[in-house]
């Protein structure tokens, strides 16, 4: 039991690290010209994969897609889906339903 707790608490730590990295990555790409950007799609992809924190954290870290209405409004509902998700999830795992 201890084993799968831990084991969740490291990939959703590593998800939302690589989610925030992701955001650093398309942030450096806006600011030079003629590079292939990460798509939108993908970042809100991202964040319904337990990244939400993650994204949410490098929206205002490294000011990228703060003025987005649908990034100000969308990430936090997703963040609190992947928390409902988890509340509900959870024991249901750590049970092995």
């Amino acid at each position: 039991m201890k084993d799968t707790r831990t084991i969740l608490i490291i990939l959703f730590l590593l998800i939302n690290l690589g989610a925030f990295l992701v955001m650093l990555v398309d942030k450096n790409r806006s600011r030079t010209g003629g590079t292939e950007r990460i798509s939108e799609g993908m970042l809100f992809f991202l964040a319904t994969a337990f990244g939400s924190f993650g994204v949410y954290a490098g929206m205002f870290a490294f000011r990228h897609k703060t003025r987005k209405w649908y990034f100000i409004v969308g990430i936090p509902l997703l963040m609190a889906q992947n928390v409902a998700f988890l509340y509900v999830a959870y024991p249901l795992i750590v049970r092995g339903v």
